[in-house]
């Protein structure tokens, strides 16, 4: 049986975030970062522009340093405490190493905004994922993020409803659900 892939459908930081979980690593290769941008490119419109200017080792070099930074962060902001000043920089440093910039034009009908960055390809995929870390960890939600209650799982979720327990009901909650039920029926 292979290994599942990376969930997602969190806050795009919480998706970038639990790419490293307690089945490995999801970005091993930048085909594999190809292939999660795929996956969250429906929210995240630039993810296909981005995979389609190739990706490589440079992109993948600054994806991973960005989950680094964002979860040293996140891991302390969400227990309300004072986050790491270096990791808040670079996350910092890479929104600024390709600003976005509204760009407007005329469609025949009207007018039009698109998000835009300059930079290289690493520069502007790691500008678009700080944004949405930035969002993430500013956002006072911050503090309700959870771990997956799986005994294995180190997944992180931002529960919708108060009593959430698992990062997916599918994967982690039908595993922990069938071995409570063999434990509770099993000869003595």
């Amino acid at each position: 049986m292979s290994k599942p892939g990376p969930l997602v459908g969190e806050p795009l930081a919480l998706d970038l975030i639990n790419t490293r979980n307690a089945d490995g690593e999801h970005l091993a290769t930048p085909e594999d970062l190809r292939a999660w941008l795929g996956l969250e490119a429906g929210r995240f419109p630039e993810a296909r522009d981005l995979a389609a200017a190739g990706l490589g080792e440079p992109e993948l070099a600054a994806v991973h340093e960005l989950r680094d930074h964002t979860a040293r962060v996140l891991e302390r902001v969400r227990r309300g405490e004072r986050p790491p000043q270096d990791a808040l920089d670079a996350i910092n440093r890479a929104q600024r190493a390709a600003p976005a910039v509204t760009e407007l034009a005329w469609d025949g009908g009207a007018v039009t905004a698109t998000r835009r960055r300059d930079g290289s390809t690493a520069d502007r995929l790691a500008a678009w994922l700080a944004d949405a870390a930035a969002d993430l960890l500013a956002n006072p939600a911050v503090t309700t993020i959870r771990k997956c209650e799986a005994d294995d799982c180190v997944t992180l979720f931002l529960p919708v409803h108060p009593r959430r327990r698992w990062c997916a009901a599918a994967r982690c909650g039908n595993r922990v659900r069938v071995a409570r039920h063999y434990q509770r029926h099993k000869p003595a």
